[in-house]
């Protein structure tokens, strides 16, 4: 990248050097929408949704950009099918019924470093409630191919039967199957568009 693409690629803000103003799409060879829930109150199940699609536009201030995604519910997988079949059926994810998942972003509450909090609205059955996402800006470069790129790590816990996600199954020795807190961990590039 000669310096002249490198300026109209990036920018220095507080320090960092990010992304200049945009709409990038998030790279779907470069994505990991994932999740852990506890099992048997002894152990965790990582899982991902292996369909997803996200918008993020990129504001002259930083700081009112925003994100818009979509995730398919019936593209979860935690390496194990009758499981899997099971968290699309009606008794938690109702795939056939409510086939995506939504995140739309209201807003950048705050950031030190490199590390954001993004405020937003995250829909799962048709239920919406509001979550915060830590999100790790990890950099901004051009591709080999001449695409503009930047890379985040996102971090948030929801309590999964506020999004009516409820059954579960109690234990002979206390406690319950599924725990009710669910981790999600997403990484992924994002692309400018073109």
């Amino acid at each position: 990248m000669t310096s002249a693409e490198a300026a109209a690629a990036t920018r220095e803000w507080n320090g960092l050097i990010i992304p200049a103003p945009g709409v990038y799409d998030l790279d779907q060879a470069h994505k990991r929408v994932g999740f852990v829930a506890r099992h048997m109150m002894v152990s965790k199940v990582r899982g991902s949704f292996e369909e997803a699609t996200a918008t993020i536009t990129v504001a002259e201030d930083p700081l009112a950009s925003s994100v818009v995604a979509t995730i398919q519910a019936a593209s979860i997988t935690t390496g194990q099918k009758d499981r899997d079949t099971h968290l699309r059926s009606a008794d938690f994810l109702d795939a056939e019924t409510v086939p995506t998942l939504e995140f739309r972003s209201t807003g950048v509450k705050s950031h030190e470093g490199n590390e954001f909090v993004l405020a937003g609205d995250l829909t799962i059955r048709g239920t919406t409630r509001p979550v915060e996402l830590t999100v790790e800006f990890e950099g901004v470069n051009r591709s080999p191919y001449g695409f503009d790129v930047f890379g985040f790590t996102a971090t948030t816990e929801i309590d999964r039967e506020e999004f009516g996600l409820t059954w579960n199954v109690a234990l002979e020795t206390g406690g319950v199957m599924v725990g009710k807190k669910i981790k999600i961990e997403i990484e992924g590039e994002a692309i400018r568009r073109a």
